[in-house]
């Protein structure tokens, strides 16, 4: 019996060090999980009650991840490039080091389609619908790429959650109706804060937005900043098709193509219905065109802030395109 009882108590004093021993290295895996996704995503305190003591050990997380486009003076996307054909700018300095470069054609793709269903466009709604369906018919995989649908006049109206079904997606945007304010700014913001900052994929995935509007915000309680820096710590593309057939420059296409800059999306402005199936077709090509690099920032502090991200080509005539920066976590 003594023999027993001694045995006994080992195995507890074993099982209670397997158990202190463990609950960190969990701890350290969790949290690199969540951290190493996107530098653009700082845990909310409902996050933070989920994990509860576990994370115990947090992994600074100094890795930046960025999509980039690479085309020539004609505006062709150029696809043969290499690590050495760019120089790369984090805050105004060179990175540490490069950790990885390559040509990214396969990325599954989670995108958020947001149509403006407000009076303004009324004339071109049902042809712009149809566009829309065709351009997810064409672009989203089966089992790989995943979509959502949201109209917007003064608020937003979720048509379909992120699914691959194609005929769900298709039968959203179907069900729209138009009418009413436009509140776009709120519209994106709600988009990346409810759902793309939500959405942890298991592997790098495209994230990106593709807006069908005239640009112009009346009804937001959010600012054009404030829609763009959400969007930036999402890792959000922006990519806007106007609506706007006057022919003319106005605000609403100011504002569509700053939304699209900031993001290193492109913006479209189709003056005939035609161009607006061509603005579509322009978006899935270059969805499938892009480049990744993944690097670590020189001076690099988990303070918050906002760093500044410059993409250069060393070839004559290439432009780049990227978005223009990231929110580094704060710890």
């Amino acid at each position: 019996m003594k023999y027993t009882r001694t045995f006994g108590r080992v195995l507890s004093l074993l099982a209670a060090f397997t158990l202190f021993c463990s609950a960190p290295i969990f701890a350290q895996a969790q949290s690199y999980a969540s951290d190493s996704a996107s530098l653009g995503y700082s845990a909310s305190s409902d996050d933070e009650q989920q994990t509860g003591s576990l994370l115990t050990i947090r992994k600074r997380v100094d890795e930046v991840n960025v999509l980039f486009i690479a085309t020539d003076k004609h505006g062709r996307f150029v696809r043969d490039l290499n690590q050495n054909d760019f120089a790369i700018l984090d805050d105004h300095k060179p990175p540490q080091s490069i950790v990885n470069f390559r040509r990214e054609t396969d990325l599954p793709i989670h995108l958020g389609l947001l149509i403006d269903v407000s009076g303004s466009v009324n004339s071109r709604f049902e042809f712009e619908q149809d566009a829309a369906v065709s351009f997810l018919q064409h672009t989203l995989r089966a089992g790989f790429d995943k979509a959502f649908v949201v109209g917007f006049n003064t608020k937003s109206q979720m048509a379909q959650d992120f699914t691959d079904n194609v005929q769900l997606l298709s039968a959203g945007v179907h069900r729209l109706q138009d009418g009413g304010g436009t509140a776009l700014y709120d519209a994106i913001y709600r988009a990346c804060k409810e759902k793309f900052l939500k959405d942890r994929p298991d592997r790098p995935v495209r994230k990106a937005i593709v807006i069908v509007s005239d640009g112009e915000d009346n009804q937001s309680e959010v600012s054009r900043a404030q829609a763009i820096e959400m969007a930036q710590r999402a890792e959000v593309i922006i990519y806007a098709i106007s609506t706007d057939d006057s022919g003319l420059i106005l605000r609403g296409d100011k504002n569509l193509q700053q939304l699209a800059d900031s993001t290193g999306g492109r913006a479209f402005f189709p003056f005939k219905m035609k161009d607006v199936t061509h603005s579509f077709a322009a978006i899935e090509d270059e969805l499938r065109s892009q480049y990744v690099v993944s690097y670590r920032p020189a001076d690099f502090d988990a303070d918050g802030r906002y760093r500044s991200i410059e993409i250069s080509a060393l070839k004559k005539d290439l432009q780049v395109r990227s978005r223009k920066g990231y929110f580094a976590p704060q710890q």
